[in-house]
């Protein structure tokens, strides 16, 4: 079965951004570029969309704010290791298989992305909007990869024995001002 999502890399897109948040000024140009790897990502692994597994890998490669907010040293190593055991081992079984946990509403119209990973894009949105800002960036990204208890994101996370509800507290609390 070939995948539906585009086999193109950052370069060939002729500086527009990634199918599926084309024209999307809610997006910053990283978190822009942490979907564009995603979806390399996922046609790599011969996936058919982008999953919520694929944005935490993405974000844990070009994002160093959503990485701080993950933590450091063994834990990192160990989440990493994981996430690239996925295309070689256990997550095979996700092929072929939509991520949709059926806890959030169906989201349409986000081309190459799983029903759950479209939600999360939209629910970054949607954190932004709340903190006054015009554009997500990856830490609202990773909160709202988190915030699923089902998410193959969290099933990573907590393979690598990091607590998906600690993660979540650490990006909600990221935006706020230090006394």
């Amino acid at each position: 079965m070939q995948p539906r999502i585009p086999r193109q890399s950052a370069g060939e897109q002729g500086g527009r951004r990634p199918d599926g948040i084309d024209g999307d000024a809610r997006f910053s140009a990283e978190l822009a570029a942490v979907v564009s790897g995603a979806r390399r990502r996922a046609v790599r692994d011969g996936d058919r969309q982008i999953d919520t597994a694929h944005l935490l890998h993405s974000l844990l490669e070009y994002d160093p704010e959503a990485r701080a907010v993950l933590g450091d040293g063994p834990q990192i190593a160990r989440l990493l290791g994981y996430l690239v055991q996925r295309s070689i081992g256990y997550g095979l079984r996700w092929q072929g298989a939509v991520e949709d946990s059926g806890a959030v509403p169906l989201v349409t119209g986000v081309a190459g992305f799983s029903p759950l990973a479209a939600a999360a894009m939209e629910d970054a949105c949607a954190r932004a909007a709340r903190r006054g800002v015009a554009q997500a960036c990856g830490v609202d990204l990773l909160a709202a990869l988190v915030a699923d208890p089902r998410a193959r994101a969290v099933e990573v996370l907590g393979r690598a024995a990091v607590d998906a509800g600690t993660v979540l507290a650490r990006a909600e609390n990221h935006f706020e001002p230090t006394p």
